[in-house]
């Protein structure tokens, strides 16, 4: 069983803006960071009054200026890992040995007026399979040049590495329905792209596990988990609902958050960073 210090760096929250031009951000004062900061913290407090963050937002007020970059959770080994545009929080390990490694945010447009945040979600990482890739083909290279390896990507999503995304529901109209069909759009077309246009059948077999008497209130959770011999198992609310074996199904799924073209860039950049790191972590 592997040690549960928590050596890893996620991104910080956008900096506050004042304008939008299209979909662009524009970042203000630092006083106004350090008080969306401080709000960020309470919401973390609530929920673990020594949660990271809140060290992180206390300190800000100490400084005068914050360096932009990562909150980085060296020193410290937290319970959960807070998503910061949503407050939502994710437990910093599931299992004996699978560790988050980036959280992130799902957003839709809606009409194409506005984007609606539909789910945070966390990708996790069984620390043990991660090493074991990384010191199999990667142990000459430094943690800088492993994470720009598009190759290391690549045998992330290919190898046979339990994994878990965690969905938890944001937009509180949402429904089941809802997820399956866009689980039909957005994974049948990573199946398209890497497997050719004859997928239908897979295609079904995994948009089929999310049956309409299923219920996903905000706040609830849908686990898709990566399990040795690349079968993908769904869990709703943490009751498993189904599963497919299917190595080109895992791979797509996985696409859409640490791939190329990834629902949110900073997750998947977190991701990455904190998988390399693993192969440092003694």
């Amino acid at each position: 069983m592997v040690s549960f210090r928590f050596p890893f760096s996620f991104s910080q929250p956008p900096r506050a803006t004042s304008s939008f031009s299209g979909f662009s951000i524009s970042a203000v004062a630092v006083s106004v960071t350090v008080g969306a900061a401080a709000a960020g913290a309470a919401i973390a407090a609530s929920r673990n009054p020594n949660h990271p963050i809140v060290e992180w937002a206390l300190s800000s007020h100490r400084s005068s200026l914050l360096p932009w970059g990562s909150i980085t959770l060296a020193d410290s080994t937290p319970e959960s890992v807070v998503e910061p545009k949503t407050g939502f929080s994710f437990p910093a390990s599931i299992g004996d040995s699978r560790r988050l490694l980036g959280v992130g945010l799902r957003k839709k447009s809606l009409l194409g007026l506005k984007n609606i945040d539909v789910y945070a979600f966390g990708v996790y990482a069984d620390c043990d399979d991660v090493k074991k890739l990384v010191g199999d083909k990667y142990a000459n290279l430094p943690a800088s040049e492993i994470r720009g390896n598009k190759a290391f990507m690549d045998d992330l999503m290919e190898a046979d590495i339990k994994m878990t995304i965690r969905l938890q529901i944001v937009y509180g109209k949402l429904n089941i329905r809802s997820v399956r069909n866009a689980f039909q759009e957005s994974v049948g077309n990573r199946l398209k792209k890497f497997g050719g246009s004859d997928n239908d059948e897979l295609l079904q077999s995994f948009t089929s596990l999310f049956k309409d008497e299923y219920k996903i209130p905000r706040n609830s959770t849908i686990d898709l988990t990566k399990e040795p011999g690349h079968v993908l198992c769904v869990a709703i609310e943490g009751n498993h609902v189904g599963s497919v074996q299917s190595q080109l199904l895992c791979r797509s799924i996985l696409d859409l958050y640490i791939g190329e073209e990834p629902f949110d860039k900073n997750a998947r950049e977190d991701f990455l960073d904190n998988a390399a790191s693993l192969a440092f972590d003694n």
